[in-house]
């Protein structure tokens, strides 16, 4: 079992940043992957950013060049770096690990951007 635990959201003017966190506990050796995703009401929740152990990072179309994702695997955390917010980020969003054959979410952290 991996439990995920994020912080970081809030509310943030158009142009402005945020870094989000998420802390692994439980079984984290056993993760291959984390990544953060984000959903708004009445759509599915989509990619933002995952990066995997061996370094390889995939970045959602519209927040490439303003959002950065890092590990650092001594806490067991992965972090969204998140300049240049925009009110169409705003949405609820979640961090995921994957293991040998399952994800895991935490309960996710609300971003608001206003206009």
């Amino acid at each position: 079992q991996v439990q995920l635990v994020e912080s970081g959201g809030g509310l943030v003017q158009a142009g402005g940043s945020l870094r989000l966190s998420c802390a692994a506990s439980g079984s984290s050796f056993s993760i291959s992957a984390m990544g953060w995703y984000r959903q708004v009401p009445g759509k599915q929740r989509e990619l933002v950013a995952r990066i995997t152990n061996g370094g390889s990072i995939n970045y959602a179309d519209s927040v490439k060049g303003r959002f950065t994702i890092s590990r650092d695997y001594t806490k067991n955390a992965v972090y969204l770096q998140m300049n240049s917010l925009k009110p169409e980020d705003t949405a609820v969003y979640y961090c995921n690990a994957m293991t040998l054959g399952r994800l895991y979410w935490g309960q996710g952290t609300q971003v608001t951007v206003s206009s």
